[in-house]
């Protein structure tokens, strides 16, 4: 069975009761920029039939708090049709990212590139920006529905322009270029021995 790169979208906002006050503060003073909300969801159909089990998503945010604490979680303006982060078109850098029953959820802050001024230009001209999770791994059929297997792994969260209500887009990609560092590896095979 072939890896896809799975994408997810859901609304994100600098209005969240996630954000503290000094981080609002700095929003209203025009120093930086937070978004948070609900990056993803556990067991729950979305707009392409596809389930993330919530095991498979409690393991990925795990993994993925390791890049957040590393100061390396970054993300892109908009899907590119890769697996990999591209800092040169980087937005944003996930700050907090955490599971609250079967939503993940998270912070992030828009950096100062050349796509993150990009975000936001949006931001102030109005649009709403989503959070699209992006990730390799495969699916299968049943019942149905896309249920999401147990290779998936979370590459990124980038921020995506969609109606507010969940979308996603699943797209063929030949060989994927392996963006986990042995490090990253070896902390993944650490936490799935401790479960």
């Amino acid at each position: 069975m072939s890896k896809l790169v799975l994408t997810e979208f859901l609304e994100f906002r600098t209005d969240s009761d996630l954000l503290t006050e000094a981080e609002k503060k700095a929003i209203q003073e025009g120093e930086e920029i937070y978004l948070a909300g609900v990056m993803q969801r556990a067991g729950a159909t979305n707009g392409n039939g596809r389930i993330y089990p919530k095991p498979i998503l409690e393991r990925e945010v795990e993994n993925y708090q390791k890049l957040v604490r590393e100061g390396r979680a970054v993300g892109e303006l908009d899907h590119p049709d890769s697996s990999v982060v591209e800092l040169k078109n980087a937005s944003h850098l996930v700050t907090e990212i955490r599971m609250d029953g079967d939503d993940v959820i998270g912070k992030i802050k828009i950096l100062d590139t050349p796509a993150g001024k990009t975000a936001i230009g949006l931001l102030k001209g109005g649009v709403k920006l989503g959070i699209s999770s992006r990730g390799l791994g495969s699916t299968r059929q049943e019942a149905g529905k896309t249920i999401v297997q147990e290779d998936f792994q979370l590459v990124c969260f980038d921020l995506a322009s969609e109606p507010s209500t969940t979308g996603a887009f699943m797209l063929r990609e030949g060989k994927e270029p392996n963006i986990f560092t042995k490090a990253d590896k070896i902390n993944r095979l650490l936490n799935d021995l401790v479960k």
